[in-house]
């Protein structure tokens, strides 16, 4: 736990009690603040008070007492409309903030100089956060993984030189976090997402671009329109810039040609790594997250051969094309993090020969955007609630059977993948669609799917 010190003797307020706003209240009560913590959810007070954190409805307590108030990044700040405990704070003019703000004044009161990676964008922020960890892991520096990707922030060891940090930050964070000042940080990328909670693209690309303009060295995505213009403002405003890109070559910055990563300095490039072999990174949209890792890697210190071991030895992200298993020619790969067909094109797209498991509840739109893709599918296997639908959209382009459930799936997949003589084919778990009406999660349902995988005679299980 890092201890809140910044607001020791200090009132302040905080809502939201689930697991990082827990852990939020715990670290600043032990920081020595005098907090008062609520949640619509009488479960999460109840086991807020059982933890020792100081309870009251937020509602009849006086707001003019309080130094800061601590949102939760899940409650709208101001999108559909402000949360009514926004609206109080705003009214007694305390600041909102939320638990990565607590962490950046915790590191520049204690380890100002201690390295601080932050991560963000629309796709590829996870991915790119682990390989980043690896990366210096492998290398044998103390780090620190956290943030939005699971790992509550202020549940990580306390800053301290030599310490390094990596964070995924979501837009909800960043928008609490006013002071965000990363040695490294990145943007990614920039597509429409969560406008229910920021009203406008524009607003969206703005709060995203203040990761990058607190940053020291600021890592920017410039594929897409919003994110290249982010790029020029920082830049101009004189903050050191190294622009990546999948997609156009690059007169300074790293950017990809097929799985070479090329650095180029002043209109001349010069081959990184090939990515080429790595089955963690395969496709272009994770030639663009290792750019940007490497981007990263570099700017606090790490040398070119500590990075080249860190990319060849990522095992990826669970859940995220991640390789499983093999037999023979025939590899397993667990993408049950793919809830959409947006998010399960970079799967279709990274291999030729695919027995595809889909289905689960179905999101709007369903897997029309994937047709592309379609040719690369040698038969498709559908699981749960979509399967009626996705079948009609699959029609006469790509041979299915309705699977029923994971297991028959995966059995089924296994069996003619065995049988396919083309060889380098994937059996595939890449849902495009929610967990919830067979699994609790994608988490579940990828263990699930870890599980059905080892029980397949012969398979080399690479997890």
């Amino acid at each position: 736990m890092i201890p809140v010190t910044s607001f020791k003797g200090r009132k302040v307020a905080l809502f939201g009690l689930g697991g990082s706003g827990l852990a939020t209240a715990e670290a600043l009560v032990a920081g020595g603040a005098a907090v008062t913590a609520w949640d619509d959810n009488p479960d999460s007070v109840a086991k807020a008070s059982a933890a020792g954190v100081p309870t009251a409805d937020l509602r009849t307590v006086d707001w003019a007492a309080f130094a800061a108030f601590v949102l939760s990044p899940g409650v709208p700040l101001t999108h559909p409309k402000p949360h009514w405990t926004v609206d109080l704070a705003h009214a007694a003019g305390v600041e909102i903030i939320g638990d990565v703000e607590l962490f950046v004044r915790e590191r520049r009161a204690h380890a100002p100089d201690c390295a601080f990676i932050a991560i963000t964008g629309t796709n590829g922020k996870s991915t790119t956060t682990a390989l980043i960890a690896h990366i210096l892991k492998e290398s044998g520096r103390d780090t620190q993984l956290g943030g939005n990707i699971g790992t509550a922030v202020l549940t990580l060891d306390p800053p301290k030189a030599g310490r390094f940090y990596v964070v995924e930050c979501s837009s909800y964070q960043i928008d609490l976090a006013p002071t965000l000042n990363p040695t490294a940080g990145i943007l990614l990328n920039l597509t429409p997402d969560h406008l229910d909670r920021h009203g406008t693209m524009q607003h969206y690309a703005d709060i995203k671009e203040r990761l990058v303009a607190g940053s020291g060295t600021a890592i920017v995505g410039v594929d897409d329109s919003f994110s290249a213009l982010i790029a020029d403002r920082v830049e101009r405003a004189g903050t050191k810039t190294v622009r990546i890109s999948r997609r156009h070559v690059l007169a300074s910055g790293l950017y990809a040609e097929g799985s070479r990563i090329l650095k180029a300095e002043g209109g001349t490039s010069s081959l990184f790594v090939d990515l080429a072999g790595i089955q963690t990174l395969r496709g272009g949209h994770n030639a663009q997250n290792a750019a940007a890792a490497i981007a990263a890697c570099l700017a606090v210190g790490v040398s070119a051969t500590e990075i080249h071991a860190g990319l060849k030895s990522f095992p990826g992200l669970k859940h995220r094309m991640q390789p499983v298993g093999r037999k023979g020619a025939v590899v397993f790969v667990n993408d049950s993090k793919a809830t959409n067909a947006d998010a399960a094109a970079p799967a279709l797209s990274s291999y030729d020969r695919i027995y595809w498991i889909a289905g689960g509840l179905p999101k709007e739109g369903g897997i029309t955007t994937l047709l592309p893709f379609f040719p690369k599918i040698a038969k498709a296997y559908l699981i749960g609630e979509a399967a009626p639908a996705f079948a009609a959209t699959l029609g006469d382009a790509v041979p299915y059977e309705i699977s029923g459930t994971l297991e028959q799936a995966v059995a089924h997949a296994a069996a003619d993948a065995d049988r396919d003589e083309t060889g380098g084919s994937a059996v595939m778990l890449s849902p495009a669609c929610a967990s919830f009406d067979q699994y609790k999660n994608f988490e579940v349902r990828g263990d699930a799917f870890v599980g059905h995988v080892r029980a397949i005679e012969g398979v080399t299980m690479l997890i």
